[in-house]
């Protein structure tokens, strides 16, 4: 495995994000179990999300309070060991309030803002 800078991780968990964010769009949270396709792409993107956190230096996230780093790196279990378990309705949840104040945070941070405030 290639080891990247904490950048590069950083814009892998924005550019997830913003995709996983994407992709839900509109769709009703009691229609996103019935959409298998959507279903199982949102997992992989947020997966994705978690494993570029946990790739993510402990000083980089210390400077970068404001991301829920245990919560999103915790996600990725769940969605690997759990398969069979998926709660779509707190998936749907997770995308339309978590991955927005991820995004923004992500956003800061890679846009050059102070990420402590």
């Amino acid at each position: 495995m290639t080891r990247h800078s904490d950048d590069v991780y950083l814009r892998h968990m924005r550019d997830h994000t913003a995709e996983a964010m994407e992709m839900l769009g509109e769709i009703p949270r009691d229609q996103l179990a019935s959409r298998r396709t959507v279903q199982l792409a949102i997992l992989h993107l947020v997966g994705i999300v978690g494993e570029a956190a946990n790739r993510v230096s402990a000083g980089t996230r210390s400077k970068i309070p404001k991301v829920p780093w245990r919560d999103i790196i915790g996600m990725r279990n769940p969605i690997i060991h759990g398969y069979d378990t998926i709660d779509t309705a707190m998936l749907w949840d997770t995308v339309k309030e978590d991955l927005p104040l991820l995004a923004a945070a992500l956003n800061d941070c890679l846009d050059g803002a102070d990420p402590r405030s």
